[in-house]
């Protein structure tokens, strides 16, 4: 019986930690679809399912990873062929379903997108959950209006995933994007990427009234907590908030003067589980009018042995943009 690599997480001696081993096929969880997985990605919920950090799995042994890309090698059903190069984002992937951290995936179908044309393998997983979860943003707040004649485009807590891809996909649409970020050594890199301000959240003024000065249009946010209350009291007229994350605090305290005097709308964004429809135009749009120019700048790429040194930096808030995992011999 043919073992391939995967990165499995075990929970023993009430210590939950992941680490490469052999596995078969037959002991992957089950699915219509089998691929060879070329490629996948970290996330921050990947680092805090596979550390134990955050309380995310429910069953034990797991393989990590909620991003996969790769080339079909069967499929019981009559959508995917052997050869045809498809993603798998989000649902249960890595969580309640064996993850992309391994040679081979197999996957229920109705999980699977084709590869949209315009996309290689490894640039599927430069995006991911993250840059999926960018692009659906960006497509929510424009069907609420946003346009980049409006105003300015602010991106909180600019250096993660998520955020880092929002900016270079509204800096190419033609927003003038403001990057909030904490680490103040990585201005020149948000710059380079297509921002055209950058603000240190070290010497920001965030007030205490229930509105302060009126300054953005549209804001992405990956930070929660008091900066997203700050978000709320300084929209314009009619301001737009896409909240996605909450690397700082997953409560905030605000009051209703933003949203009944101003018109501020707050809408969360949940990759998780899209309509496959609005899915694959989100993958569509992210193979072409949405696809960031600076992936070579904001992905580096490592194996599974390097998983675990990753999670731990990324959950010290010590890397930046993306990382893509290589699987297969690519």
């Amino acid at each position: 019986m043919e073992t391939f690599k995967a990165f499995r997480i075990y929970s023993e001696n009430d210590r939950v930690q992941g680490r490469v081993v052999e596995m078969t096929l037959e002991e992957l969880s089950p699915g219509k679809v089998v691929f060879e997985t070329a490629f996948s990605s970290v996330n921050y919920k990947d680092a805090l399912t596979a550390t134990g950090a955050g309380k995310i799995l429910r069953t034990f042994p797991r393989v990590g990873g909620i991003d996969a890309s790769g080339t079909v090698v069967s499929s019981s059903d009559n959508r995917f062929k052997p050869g045809d190069e498809v993603l798998c984002t989000s649902y249960d992937l890595g969580v309640g379903h064996d993850g992309g951290y391994s040679r081979y995936c197999r996957v229920p179908a109705d999980w699977v997108v084709p590869l949209p044309k315009g996309l290689t393998l490894f640039e599927a997983m430069a995006l991911g959950t993250a840059g999926y979860t960018a692009g659906l943003a960006i497509e929510l707040l424009e069907l609420n209006g946003m346009a980049p004649g409006n105003g300015k485009a602010l991106v909180n807590g600019a250096t993660g995933g998520v955020a880092t891809l929002a900016a270079d996909m509204l800096a190419r649409l033609g927003y003038h994007v403001v990057a909030v970020t904490g680490k103040d050594a990585e201005h020149a890199f948000l710059r380079k990427i297509g921002a055209a301000e950058v603000l240190s959240r070290h010497q920001l003024e965030m007030g205490t009234r229930p509105l302060e000065k009126a300054m953005w249009a549209a804001a992405f946010d990956s930070v929660g907590g008091e900066s997203l209350a700050w978000l709320t009291r300084t929209m314009q007229q009619g301001g737009l908030i896409a909240s996605f994350g909450n690397a700082g605090g997953m409560e905030f305290t605000t009051t209703v003067l933003p949203f009944i005097l101003r018109g501020v709308r707050l809408i969360g964004v949940d990759s998780g589980f899209t309509p496959m429809p609005l899915r694959r135009k989100i993958w569509g749009r992210l193979a072409s009018d949405l696809k960031p120019r600076h992936l070579d700048d904001i992905t580096r790429t490592i194996t599974l042995a390097e998983l675990p040194g990753f999670f731990d930096r990324m959950l010290k808030a010590q890397v930046r943009g993306r990382a893509v995992v290589r699987i297969g011999d690519r």
